[in-house]
């Protein structure tokens, strides 16, 4: 009791740490100083109003949702059988692909957007959308990967031998007993890959240009040019959006244990 008693101010600590920059940032979006200021002075909606009628903000938007799922869904079906090969198998060469699989992971973003600047400058890939996509989808594969490999290594092959041994085929197989069970390791890991691609900031200011901009590209270049308060609008749409997925989850989650009770009770 007394550990816990000495280990809660400090945990207060780091989250009051975490959000501090959160209590500045929320409080500016509602200013209606012509620059970022704290504390606001007045306060109003104008830098919101001027967020959601400016198509400068709101196309890096947009494109930050296409290429983020544009990202994730590739990286999802590069790396699923990957994860499944790496796991499950023993093959010549295995080790070198488990590193070339999680080298972007050592290498610095800045050394790696410099390569793809000059390599997709080649293939004419640069400021599209394609090239933003491969890009993003080479970063996500490391922390996608990690996630499946763990859950397959947790994985009870048991249940996929029970369905063969009933008749099911491999895709039966698969469709009605390992991806109901890994699902919730596929949510998380394409979560992973949407928010890599959709925060990421050095990567796209080398290779996005007007034409594929995204958000975090537009923030970089409102702060280094004007000090734009849009930023502040911007950020607190970005938390309320989190803030609102995990309620969601929550709810979600909830909702899901009642009914399960429920079915179970009326068994």
């Amino acid at each position: 009791m007394t550990a816990q008693r000495r280990i809660d101010p400090l945990t207060w600590l780091i989250l009051a740490f975490i959000a501090a920059p959160l209590l500045i940032v929320v409080p500016m979006s509602f200013s209606t100083a012509p620059s970022l200021e704290f504390p606001p002075t007045a306060w109003g909606f104008n830098y919101y109003r001027a967020f959601f009628s400016d198509s400068r903000w709101l196309q890096p938007l947009l494109n930050s949702f296409i290429i983020a799922l544009g990202a994730a869904a590739l990286t999802m079906l590069l790396v699923i059988p990957a994860s499944f090969a790496m796991v499950r198998h023993r093959f010549h060469g295995r080790a070198l692909t488990n590193l070339m699989l999680l080298l972007p992971l050592m290498a610095p973003h800045i050394v790696i957007a410099l390569g793809y600047y000059s390599y997709f400058g080649s293939l004419h890939l640069t400021q599209t959308y394609a090239g933003v996509i491969l890009a993003h989808t080479c970063l996500s594969v490391p922390m996608v990967f990690l996630t499946l490999s763990a859950a397959l290594k947790g994985f009870d092959r048991n249940l996929e031998r029970a369905g063969a041994n009933l008749g099911a085929s491999p895709l039966r197989v698969f469709r009605h007993v390992t991806f109901p069970v890994l699902r919730p390791a596929f949510v998380v890991a394409a979560l992973f890959a949407f928010v890599q691609s959709f925060d990421e900031t050095v990567v796209a200011l080398f290779i996005s240009g007007r034409d594929a901009a995204t958000l975090p590209r537009k923030i970089f270049d409102a702060m280094r040019t004007e000090a734009d308060p849009v930023v502040a609008v911007v950020s607190t749409l970005l938390l309320a959006a989190v803030i609102a997925g995990v309620i969601g989850s929550r709810l979600w989650q909830r909702r899901r244990k009642r009914v399960n009770a429920l079915a179970f009770a009326m068994q």
